[in-house]
């Protein structure tokens, strides 16, 4: 019997591809370097931005440093621009994902949140709609974890009080997060309503003929209905 739905944040309950957005290219442009040498310095402070070692600002004057382009106007600026990137995105939570929550919470299942998140993507969400629709928020940055690492589900499971055969995951796949969620004994389903909005080099992961995939958001609803 299900008694957990999990997902995943970005991708599936919300887009970055919404309104304004600020990736790596689009800093490095702002800083008058080339892509490909400000993508290789940013992306070693992933791990470290994702677990809680470094805030953004903090990565961001890591990178800068190394890169030999360091002030604190940049570093404050660039974080401003990834706010406001990130406000569109929150700003534009579609009602079907709010809509799809509360209605888990109206059949009585508990509903968790496991996102591989840095600072200010972890205050978004928990400044956002979303934050108490929750009844379980596992963070990154907060944990010290990030998927595919079985422990963050091991966390959430704990929290929640179920085990792994009661829980379905809800992911779009980034991160190996729907074959971590398999391998420990979750369902696991690929959301594919975001999926047409990525572009390259930021698809967070194809669509894999390995898993279920629900195409909106309240066939979530739908599957799990079967599967019980």
């Amino acid at each position: 019997m299900i008694k957990a739905v999990i997902f995943d944040m970005f991708e599936t309950l919300i887009t970055l591809f919404e309104g304004r957005t600020y990736f790596s290219e689009d800093i490095a442009a702002d800083l008058g370097l080339p892509e490909d040498d400000f993508r290789k310095e940013w992306h070693l402070t992933e791990n470290e931005r994702s677990k809680g070692k470094y805030t953004i600002e903090e990565a961001l004057a890591v990178t800068l440093k190394k890169l030999g382009v360091y002030s604190a106007e940049k570093v404050k600026e660039i974080a401003k621009k990834r706010c406001e990137a990130l406000g569109d995105t929150f700003a534009a939570i579609p009602e079907d994902s709010i809509r799809l929550l509360e209605t888990l919470h109206t059949k009585g299942l508990l509903v968790g949140l496991i996102s591989n998140t840095f600072s200010d993507e972890r205050d978004m969400i928990r400044s956002s709609p979303l934050n108490p629709l929750f009844d379980a928020v596992m963070i990154s940055f907060e944990q010290g974890i990030c998927k595919p690492d079985p422990a963050i589900f091991h966390a959430m499971m704990k929290t929640l009080s179920v085990k792994a055969d009661e829980c379905v995951y809800v992911g779009d796949g980034g991160s190996r997060e729907l074959f971590a969620a398999r391998d420990i004994g979750m369902k696991a389903v690929q959301c594919t309503w975001f999926h047409d909005r990525a572009f390259a080099p930021h698809i967070p992961c194809p669509i894999l003929d390995e898993f279920p995939h629900v195409d909106t958001q309240m066939d979530v609803i739908e599957f799990i209905e079967k599967l019980d």
